[in-house]
């Protein structure tokens, strides 16, 4: 049976994100257990948590890309919004609180500084915003499986 005209069903899973979520902590947490004079394992794991920051993020973006869609006129349309209008529209359309847009955009900010600096430095900075991302990654990944299975099931599954 097909859906109702302009009503797009996902059956999507958040196992990917709470994966990548999981690798961020686990690099998170050894390095916290590793001396700064351990020079070698230190950069190892700050190196895995900033890796893991970067490619949650940026599987964050592809799932709210997929949220989007129903809401769109054109899904293609959410398909051509760059990274900020993605977090715009989440928010818009309530996948993302007020607040957490903020949050979000700094942290999408930090990535693309990432990508570019190398430095010592500016990386020790990003290992400080991450324990708030982290916190803020888990709780979009449980509100987006939340939805998604909302929507898998449909709207006669409340009634």
């Amino acid at each position: 049976m097909l859906p109702a005209l302009g009503v797009i069903h996902m059956s999507l899973h958040t196992h990917h994100l709470q994966r990548t979520a999981d690798t961020l902590e686990q690099a998170l947490a050894a390095l916290g257990k590793t001396d700064p004079a351990d020079v070698v394992f230190w950069d190892l794991y700050r190196n895995a948590a900033i890796k893991s920051f970067e490619l949650s993020l940026e599987t964050a973006g592809k799932l709210l890309r997929r949220a989007l869609k129903p809401y769109a006129g054109n899904p293609r349309e959410v398909d051509a919004l760059v990274f900020n209008d993605v977090l715009r529209q989440a928010g818009r359309h309530t996948l993302l609180e007020a607040g957490e847009v903020s949050r979000w955009l700094a942290y999408r900010a930090n990535r693309n500084t990432t990508a570019h600096d190398y430095g010592e430095g500016f990386a020790n900075e990003t290992l400080k915003l991450l324990p708030a991302y982290l916190a803020d990654l888990r709780q979009l990944a449980d509100r987006l499986q939340a939805r998604f299975d909302a929507e898998a099931r449909g709207p006669d599954a409340a009634a």
